[in-house]
């Protein structure tokens, strides 16, 4: 089977990651069985994705008359049976846990056809393991959709011991049919690459803020205001080329040695997260979230950021 073959959709998983891989499917004209517990559930996973086809059509990203026509194509079923029938391909998007993870696999290796790709939206998990549970390891794939998936064009396509490279191809394939930018790992490795990166510099940060060398508000200011807005254009490798790597020689040579290598989580860390102080949605982390506003502002200004980047993606197609 080729990408272009890929007619129906199963997606399994109605949360913040399952209902945002079943709007990108369904705007890209794929028809979507969405499976979910309860009807509760459904109903969750369909106001969810009312709410990102509104920001969509806001942003003149689709059309008024599109919202209807991909609400159409969506359909919210309660038996995991009705979803995997006549499936072409498998997004699972449940709990990161690896026993429900097989689970879910396991009665869908029994009710999918032999054609059916098998993805997981992991972000971590190795995909070797999740595909113990069935038989047709080949057709088992991490495609790993970063949150909010219809805002942030990134999937990671990672194989495992037993993934066949067709599946890899496929997948890839697929995941730039529906308009993501997809990057395949050589192999499978802890984090993937985008976790992998991201908490290296969160632990740089906390070490950072731990040693009193800086504020929380210092470091963010200066990935925000440099960094951050490198990456957009730019990534490491590429910016190291740019800077000569000579220059980065040089830096590394004397500053390694004086970066945090801890191979263990962040006392800093730690401390905050047994004060039951876990950010946001505890209403403080290493800021105080406990005022409506300064919450909801920030995460318009993410929102805005990141819609500004799909329309110039959407304008170089």
């Amino acid at each position: 089977m080729e990408a272009k073959d890929i007619r129906t959709i199963c997606n399994v998983g109605t949360g913040t990651m399952g209902h945002g891989t079943a709007v990108m499917f369904a705007k890209a004209g794929y028809n979507v069985r969405m499976y979910g517990r309860t009807l509760e559930s459904i109903e969750r996973g369909m106001k969810g994705i009312r709410g990102a086809l509104e920001t969509y059509r806001t942003h003149q990203l689709i059309s008024d008359e599109d919202v209807p026509k991909i609400l159409a194509r969506v359909q919210g079923v309660t038996s995991l049976a009705e979803a995997a029938q006549d499936a072409d391909f498998v997004i699972e998007s449940v709990a990161e846990d690896l026993p429900t993870k097989q689970a879910i696999f396991k009665q869908l290796d029994q009710l999918c056809p032999e054609r059916t790709i098998f993805a997981t939206n992991t972000s971590g998990l190795s995909p070797t393991a999740v595909a113990e549970a069935i038989s047709r390891k080949d057709k088992f794939v991490v495609a790993h959709f970063w949150n909010p998936p219809h805002l942030v064009p990134l999937v990671e396509v990672v194989p495992g011991k037993y993934t066949d490279q067709k599946t890899v191809d496929v997948t890839w394939a697929l995941m730039e049919m529906i308009g993501k930018k997809p990057v395949a790992l050589k192999r499978e490795a802890l984090g993937f690459i985008g976790n992998r990166l991201q908490l290296a510099m969160l632990r740089e940060a906390l070490y950072i803020v731990q040693e009193g060398i800086a504020t929380p508000e210092a470091v963010d200011a200066t990935v925000r205001y440099s960094l951050g807005r490198r990456y957009g254009v730019t990534g490491p490798l590429e910016s190291a080329d740019l800077g000569g790597l000579d220059i980065f020689q040089n830096i590394s040579s004397y500053l390694y040695k004086d970066l945090c290598n801890d191979p263990v989580s962040s006392p800093l860390l730690a401390e905050t997260v047994a004060r039951g102080d876990l950010g946001s949605k505890t209403g403080k982390g290493f800021y105080d979230w406990t005022k409506p506003e300064v919450l909801g502002k920030l995460k318009k200004d993410r929102e805005a950021v990141l819609i500004e980047w799909l329309q110039k993606d959407k304008g170089q197609k």
